[in-house]
């Protein structure tokens, strides 16, 4: 029969508390099964050797161990020390000598526990293809952008874009402000019917007060870009061409307006997908821009001893304040009103006036194609080309990168998006957008 366990009021060790039946200290974790078991009798002696309620006969108590210095044998350095004659108590108060063992005797091998089935197994992991969770890279992101595993939001493609396709390059940031990135641009390179090579650039801009301006600006840069590849083979002038693209991106865009007879019933006061939209087309020997809205090209020559320039006119309250006379341009653009546009892409815009220039530039360098988000913060042409890296032509990614770096260093109020597009176009082998 095994032998009772001594009823303990408070645990010998660090006087915890203890209930009937415990084991164990439920604060130190003392064995109480190494407490010695109270002899049935032996009453409580008092101070005076006798017992409190009357004269109890002495009980004869066991001599103490004594042990002398010269009993324990010293260990020199490097030597260790001879093993405990006795038993090692594994707790951590040995009841016999009273010292206190920090740690417990450990095995030389530890036995593997088996997992528990009860406890559920990581998410598996998603198949080939699937697009992962960037935050757990184990959960599958659905179509809203969150992870199904941990609910993380992933962030957006269009949050940061960048392409170089040949001699041209563009970047698109969203920005510090804005909460998506609502540009767009398309690239694109092509041959001319006598051989010529012709690139092109073509950016937009989302307005954001309209609906899903991020799909409108996608749409409108797309289309543009499809036209371009097929105009400009067949020998349609490049003027003509980029008229033609502003065209069809205004067409695909008012498509978008197309909804259900019920999307109106929940939001009545929507307005219809709208975007600004700027092109440039680039050959060996003439430069063509076409716009509608308030995104911008500018020239800056190789030889910044030459004047850069900026080659298209904003439709916008500021611009028709300065082309009436009634206000100078500082006074202009900064009124409140100056970036409220006039003309854009849109199922409700006034009216399609796209405006297209040719030129015909003397010396090379760099055209850039940009929103306002970027001249925002370099809005003269002097101050764009302080921006310009000296090496802009045949670094055209890095330019970009640098001028939607200055834009974010200005604090990055609005989406950014540029396309560094060199002048002449160099001669190599036609792609594709």
């Amino acid at each position: 029969m095994m032998s009772q366990m001594p009823q303990l009021s408070a645990c010998p060790s660090c006087e915890w508390p203890l209930e009937s039946g415990d084991r164990f200290c439920g604060a130190c974790g003392y064995d109480l099964s190494a407490v010695p078991a109270r002899p049935d009798d032996s009453p409580t002696i008092a101070m005076n050797g006798a017992p409190p309620g009357g004269p109890w006969p002495e009980v004869p108590h066991p001599p103490a161990e004594v042990h002398l210095p010269a009993d324990l044998r010293g260990t020199e350095s490097g030597e260790q020390a001879p093993p405990p004659s006795g038993p090692v108590v594994g707790s951590p108060v040995s009841p016999v000598s009273g010292v206190r063992f920090d740690r417990s005797p450990e095995p030389d091998e530890y036995v593997l526990q088996a997992p528990d089935p009860r406890v559920a197994a990581g998410p598996p992991t998603p198949p080939e293809g699937t697009k992962v969770c960037v935050a757990c890279r184990a959960g599958r992101v659905d179509d809203d952008g969150y992870c199904e595993n941990c609910g993380h939001a992933q962030p957006r493609e269009r949050d940061h874009m960048e392409q170089e396709a040949g001699p041209i390059a563009a970047v698109s940031d969203r920005g510090l402000r804005h909460h998506r990135n609502e540009d767009a641009f398309t690239l694109g390179t092509s041959v001319l019917p006598d051989g010529a090579p012709a690139t092109f650039a073509v950016v937009c801009d989302g307005v954001s007060s309209a609906t899903r301006p991020d799909d409108a600006s996608l749409a409108a840069s797309r289309a543009a870009a499809e036209a371009l590849l097929a105009a400009l083979p067949q020998g349609t002038h490049p003027q003509q061409a980029m008229h033609e693209a502003i065209v069809a991106a205004s067409r695909a865009v008012n498509s978008l307006a197309a909804e259900p007879a019920t999307a109106r019933e929940h939001q009545p006061h929507q307005n219809a997908p709208a975007c600004t939209i700027v092109g440039s087309i680039v050959t060996p020997s003439l430069l063509v821009v076409g716009w509608v809205g308030d995104s911008r090209v500018y020239w800056v020559p190789t030889d910044r001893s030459s004047p850069p320039a900026r080659l298209t006119e904003d439709d916008s309250w500021a611009a028709q304040m300065v082309a009436a006379g009634l206000m100078n341009e500082a006074e202009a653009y900064a009124d409140e009103r100056a970036h409220a546009i006039t003309g854009w892409l849109g199922a409700d815009a006034y009216e399609l006036d796209p405006h297209t220039a040719s030129f015909k530039p003397d010396r090379p360098g760099v055209v850039l194609v940009c929103t306002d988000g970027l001249w925002n913060y370099a809005e003269a042409a002097d101050e764009m080309a302080e921006a310009v890296p000296a090496d802009a032509a045949v670094r055209p990614l890095h330019t970009a990168r640098v001028l939607v770096g200055h834009a974010l260093d200005g604090g990055g109020h609005d989406n950014v998006t540029v396309a560094v597009v060199p002048f002449p176009t160099p001669s190599q082998g036609a792609g594709s957008a």
